[in-house]
């Protein structure tokens, strides 16, 4: 069978937007790097804020850096696939480049919270939710506490919206349980029909 413009369609499952989602400090960022690292095809989104850039960060890179004004419009236009607001600043993904990339069979992925994960699901049913749960709480709390970088009441904060993206994990299609990057990274591949 062949497509409208005759080539050969693809897998489906390439096809397929992947969400990976999960609480503060269980790794999504460090499972994502290594993906990448290891497989440049796998395209990540790179989301519009509001925030200033910090030093180092390069517009389209780290993120797309727009004002309030630049933001509303992506809004209004539909042009966001899901956006929410974090600590007096706003995050998007655009909606364009992802639907570019999925037409072209490319594999998608988005690194997103479970907000972010909700709206992707109502505007993309299609899409596949990954949630990336800790070991167990006990871990997750050592893992937020190790880092010695925040204070003690950002770390009761990140634990108390913790609680509540572990009792939304039912509402995922696959739970992937961090006790090993590699493992993780292997059955995510898998999942995206990605060869490791």
């Amino acid at each position: 069978m062949t497509a409208s413009d005759g080539s050969q369609p693809r897998d489906p499952l390439v096809r397929r937007l992947t969400v990976l989602s999960g609480p503060s400090g269980v790794g999504k960022s460090t499972v994502v790097a290594e993906i990448r690292r290891a497989h440049p095809e796998v395209w990540l989104s790179v989301s519009v804020t509001t925030r200033s850039p910090r030093p180092g960060e390069i517009h389209g890179v780290q993120y797309f850096f727009v004002d309030d004004a630049g933001f509303d419009r992506l809004v209004a236009e539909g042009r966001l696939l899901e956006w929410a607001e974090f600590a007096g600043n706003r995050y998007g993904t655009p909606r364009g480049p992802v639907e570019e990339r999925l037409a072209r069979g490319e594999p998608v992925l988005l690194e997103i919270d479970l907000q972010g994960a909700r709206q992707v699901r109502g505007a993309m049913p299609e899409a596949r939710l990954v949630f990336l749960a800790p070991p167990s709480w006990e871990e997750l709390v050592r893992r937020l506490t190790g880092r010695g970088t925040e204070p003690p009441e950002v770390i009761e904060r990140r634990l108390a919206a913790a609680r509540v993206e572990l009792a939304a994990e039912k509402e995922f299609d696959v739970t992937l349980v961090n006790t090993s990057v590699r493992d993780v990274v292997g059955e995510l591949l898998t999942l995206m029909a990605v060869r490791s």
